[in-house]
């Protein structure tokens, strides 16, 4: 019985992990280790027998007969031809049996994977060559996969990752989370040291001061935003009737994150994404309005060495964790925070019915509020923009200098257009808004005529965005924000 198991497997998840001060691995450890892999056997087995049997509703029976009878045999040309597939259309006019193949096909080989480092946790296959086990094991991994070691665990975690960004995880995200656990408990159960900075010298326990060096560009607040300690629901929504931003103070200190489960902390999110396994899609360069910006899909762990931590990070490159549904992906930092009261409030009706603030049609009424991650090194920006939607941005971790303009102000922030490819970019300003000031007056000259508020937000605390504001925002240092968008 799947449930059981998962209740079995929950049950040992919760235990700690052994001491790795003992010299000799006790008895009680070992059998935890042959219950972990007992449990996760039983587990992989009532995975395959599901994407092996899907129900008749399932969107995957819309691909060919021939497909589906070789889905847990042979995953790995399945996943070529779902991506190919892809690739063909828009993402929101792919079918969604392809995405569903595309998933089934990356979670089979995930499993065989899993199966064959639980069997071979020395990374040694006895098997030789020309054997069935050999042959099953080269149809999903392919024939000159050598993985030593934990490099099983890498390739695992790189297949299961890759379908959530690919293919939206097409309805196995339950499934998927499942493996990602148990490799966590896995892990947890080897006793694995704690992963140390680069010079061996201690824990990654905090993002070094270096880091903060942008906090020396933190310009002087000559118009700060209005702010509140804590203030009541009723006070919330009193304030919204202003169609002002407020800073909001004395509101984050029931978070884990903040606390127990620190943010602040590199070894703590390393240990979170499987020692720094997991992949995360990033920007690079400094504003998505730059020419040299671009994007990449990297692990946790090369994002923290690249760009999080001195003496490693290259100063004049900048990664940015930005706008990323984190918390889907990866839930157990999801329990770490809470979705703040105030997004449960009814925001007034617009002044112009049919209309957001910043002119355009209101964006899709929410049931729940948007949650998405930014996280990235000092210096990193977002360009003056406008959102859809109402925001309370938090901030977990360092600290930020934010501009905002009312949607009053628009037509002295230089809006852009529809751009080569028919994107559009009409919410986005062409104005740098920190730029000399020589450079705005030639190229933007009703720019510096512009009334705005600032503030720099720092831990702890949030910052009420009014639908339609313009806002601008640079890291002063190391900074983990958590944004909630509702309406």
């Amino acid at each position: 019985n799947l449930e059981y198991e998962r209740r079995s497997f929950n049950a040992i998840r919760s235990l700690p992990p052994p001491s790795s001060n003992s010299a000799q691995t006790p008895s009680w450890t070992l059998s935890i280790r042959r219950t972990v892999r007992t449990s996760m056997q039983h587990i992989l087995q009532q995975i395959l027998s599901a994407i092996a049997a899907p129900d008749k509703p399932d969107p995957i029976n819309d691909c060919p007969a021939s497909v589906l009878a070789v889905l847990p045999s042979h995953p790995e040309p399945l996943i070529a031809l779902a991506h190919s597939k892809l690739h063909s259309f828009s993402f929101a006019s792919v079918p969604v049996c392809w995405r569903r193949l595309y998933t089934d096909a990356s979670i089979a080989k995930a499993v065989a994977l899993i199966e064959h480092g639980l069997a071979h946790p020395d990374g040694c296959d006895t098997a030789p060559s020309g054997t069935k086990r050999k042959r099953d094991r080269d149809a999903v991994r392919g024939p000159s996969s050598g993985l030593l070691g934990e490099a099983w665990i890498d390739e695992a975690v790189k297949v299961l990752d890759m379908t959530a960004i690919m293919a939206g995880a097409a309805g196995r995200e339950e499934v998927i989370d499942e493996l990602f656990s148990g490799l966590q408990s896995y892990l947890n159960n080897k006793a694995s040291p704690q992963p140390k900075c680069p010079r061996g010298e201690k824990v990654w326990d905090s993002f070094p001061v270096a880091q903060n060096m942008e906090l020396s560009k933190a310009p002087r607040i000559q118009y700060p935003v209005q702010s509140a300690i804590a203030p009541s629901m009723q006070a919330f929504e009193m304030h919204m009737e202003t169609t002002q931003p407020l800073r909001i103070k004395d509101a984050l200190d029931h978070w884990p994150a903040m606390h127990e489960r620190p943010w602040s902390s590199p070894a703590y999110l390393l240990d979170k994404t499987l020692g720094g396994r997991r992949l995360i899609p990033i920007e690079l360069g400094r504003t998505y309005t730059d020419d040299d910006w671009g994007q990449s899909i990297i692990t946790f762990k090369d994002f923290m060495q690249r760009y999080m931590i001195p003496n490693i990070a290259d100063p004049s490159k900048l990664g940015y964790l930005a706008q990323h549904d984190l918390f889907a992906q990866i839930p157990s930092l999801r329990h770490d925070i809470a979705i703040p009261d105030y997004c449960y409030t009814s925001p007034p009706p617009l002044k112009t019915p049919g209309l957001t603030s910043a002119g355009k049609p209101p964006a899709t009424h929410l049931d729940e509020p948007l949650l998405n991650a930014w996280f990235g090194p000092a210096g990193t920006v977002s360009p003056l923009h406008t959102d859809p939607y109402h925001n309370i941005l938090c901030q977990v971790v360092g600290k930020k200098y934010i501009r905002l303009y009312s949607p009053d102000q628009t037509n002295k922030l230089y809006p852009k257009g529809v751009e080569d490819g028919g994107v559009d970019m009409s919410n986005t300003s062409e104005v740098d808004a920190e730029a000399a000031l020589n450079e705005l007056e030639a190229e933007f000259p009703s720019f510096q005529q512009a009334e705005y508020v600032e503030t720099v937000l720092a831990e702890g605390e949030c910052l009420y965005i009014p639908v339609g504001w313009w806002h601008y925002v640079r890291s002063l240092s190391v900074s983990f924000s958590v944004s909630f968008w509702w309406n």
